[in-house]
């Protein structure tokens, strides 16, 4: 089995609870009391103490009886979409070995889709759940801005950071989600929005294998009804996600950098000095554009709706590809999972079905606070 833990502990939860018997991972962004939280990068592990205290994620957790078996790898400062780390190493993908697992995300998704554990903990900035869950055929949540608490969860871009989650059953994902939720899976969504415009930018046969699962969301909702999700294109509101994102990464981590001038790989600074770089004038309008998005969904959504679209564009590219290349299957990806952080809105990975022998998810969109009805989705996934 490929590395995908940082270190293995074990640390019991609850003698009783909803969740006794089931053992958990959590992504190295998340303290745990006594511990460094190393964030990916040895340099940040170096010159932060142990946490004092577990964040408010983990302590839901072992409260309601869960185990956790350690913590794992994450990229860099959550920095990343693919799930390499150049000094902890890129995680195995169980479903695709000679492809990426995704990230930031990355070690979570690997640990649970090898097994070793029920369910772990990540987080979602712009798609850190979400990619890994569909490059691994898992399940996972970025759940409602805001909705499961970040106290103790080290923050990347505090306006669209989330705490998420995965598991490789629909039983125990929803279980686990109703947990970190505080509140029970409620009835599914009332009706279904077919992404047009997500599925046409899919790559080349991504709608073909995802129309069984699509299929039967309707069967578990209502008849589908086509529309575009964002008439002003994915790559305009990526654009606005990204301006935001990283404009807010620089600041959370600008003074840590100019104060300890730290090591990182060539993707990851590349990244940060983007941030750092962004003029104040170009925040104005990808405020309005976030405003946009936000509107566009909330109308889509109205009256409990939900919006079916593919979770990536693609399965997970080759482990080995040109910086190049890669750089142009990240660009996808954002284009997709910007509207996430963007908007706020929980979204849902289902595991759904599989482009040259990978997988790829189909992804829920609900309305703002109605996680609830997406874990019902989940439940009743494998039986419907």
């Amino acid at each position: 089995m490929s590395k995908c833990f940082v270190e293995r502990f074990e640390l019991a939860g609850a003698a009783e609870g909803p969740l006794a018997g089931l053992s958990f991972a959590a992504k190295d962004l998340f303290d745990v009391a006594g511990r460094v939280t190393g964030a990916g990068n040895p340099d940040w592990a170096a010159s932060h103490p142990p946490a004092e205290a577990n964040a408010a994620a983990i302590q839901r957790l072992l409260d309601a009886g869960a185990r956790l078996v350690g913590k794992t790898i994450t990229d860099e400062i959550s920095l990343g979409l693919l799930g390499i780390n150049a000094f902890d190493g890129t995680p195995l993908n169980p479903r695709a070995p000679d492809r990426v697992p995704g990230g930031s995300s990355s070690g979570s998704a690997s640990a649970v889709a090898q097994g070793l554990c029920d369910a772990a903990l990540g987080t979602d900035t712009g798609g850190s759940v979400r990619v890994p869950s569909s490059f691994c055929g898992l399940f996972g949540m970025r759940p409602t801005h805001g909705r499961v608490p970040t106290a103790g969860m080290l923050p990347q871009a505090p306006g669209s950071d989330t705490a998420g989650w995965f598991a490789r059953e629909g039983e125990v994902f929803a279980r686990v989600g109703a947990v970190l939720i505080d509140e029970a899976p409620a009835a599914p969504p009332a009706s279904l929005t077919v992404a047009a415009d997500a599925f046409a930018f899919a790559g080349p046969g991504v709608a073909e294998a995802l129309a069984p699962a699509l299929a039967r969301l309707e069967a578990m909702t209502a008849p589908g009804r086509e529309d575009l999700l964002a008439p002003p294109g994915f790559a305009t509101w990526a654009k606005a996600q990204r301006t935001l994102q990283l404009a807010e990464a620089w600041a959370t981590f600008g003074p840590w950098v100019e104060a300890q001038v730290p090591r990182f790989s060539y993707l990851v600074a590349r990244t940060l000095m983007a941030g750092a770089a962004t003029p104040a004038a170009d925040l104005p309008p990808a405020r309005l554009v976030r405003d946009e998005a936000r509107g566009r969904l909330a109308h889509l959504t109205r009256g409990g709706g939900c919006i079916a679209l593919p979770a990536t564009p693609d399965p997970a590219p080759p482990r080995d590809l040109p910086l190049a290349e890669m750089d142009r299957a990240r660009d996808r990806i954002n284009a997709i999972c910007a509207l996430g952080g963007l908007t706020g809105h929980p979204v849902l990975v289902l595991p759904a079905g599989e482009v040259e022998g990978a997988p790829v998810g189909l992804a829920v969109i609900g309305a703002r606070g109605a996680d609830a009805s997406l874990l019902a989705l989940a439940r009743d996934w494998e039986t419907a």
